[in-house]
């Protein structure tokens, strides 16, 4: 009887630790990402320029706003996200050209961890509004990166950040998601 109970308990246990061929482990599952609705403000300080945000977001000066004025950010506290946006005047050409160099430099900065770097032409000129859009693909720090300028007075560059280390499979749904502002910032700028 002894081996008996002996025996079932080893066919038991064998029978249990059988490798099924069927069984897959589960992803590690992230959270439900629930966005609100899309509403829109208007963003007209006491700066050269105003564009409409998503009201789920809030504007405000950047710390270094003494030193350089009409620089901002914009802050999506849901999606702990954030776009700096500064602003240069425009002197010379031989700063529109330093400007718009250094933009190139800061969204090209992210190919060691992109995935692909894309450049999108911004080109409204019935407002004289004209840039580059650059969509960053990839465990980035930055996911989308612009500049916009009328060509010879105004240069004003946006850079979306997250405050948290970049995670594409689990990010992407947001960056999408705020793209759709960025579209709507970029597509109702004026210049004062």
């Amino acid at each position: 009887m002894k081996y008996l109970f002996f025996l079932f308990g080893f066919a038991l246990v064998t029978i249990a630790c059988n490798n099924n061929p069927d069984y897959t482990p589960r992803p590690r599952g992230y959270s439900r990402i629930i966005f609100p609705a899309k509403k829109y403000q208007t963003f007209a300080q006491q700066s050269p320029y105003s564009f409409d945000f998503p009201v789920y977001a809030k504007m405000y000066a950047d710390s270094t706003s003494r030193l350089r004025p009409n620089w901002y950010n914009l802050t999506f506290p849901q999606f702990n996200a954030r776009l700096h946006i500064s602003y240069y005047p425009i002197a010379s050409k031989q700063e529109f050209t330093i400007l718009m160099e250094d933009s190139r430099k800061l969204a090209f900065k992210h190919t060691v961890k992109a995935t692909g770097i894309d450049e999108g032409i911004i080109n409204i000129p019935e407002k004289k509004v004209y840039g580059i859009f650059y969509t960053i693909e990839g465990n980035t720090a930055s996911a989308a990166q612009f500049y916009l300028t009328d060509s010879t007075k105004h240069y004003l560059r946006g850079a979306l950040y997250f405050n948290e280390a970049p995670k594409i499979d689990s990010v992407l749904p947001v960056i999408n998601f705020i793209r759709v502002d960025l579209d709507k910032m970029i597509k109702t700028f004026k210049w004062k």
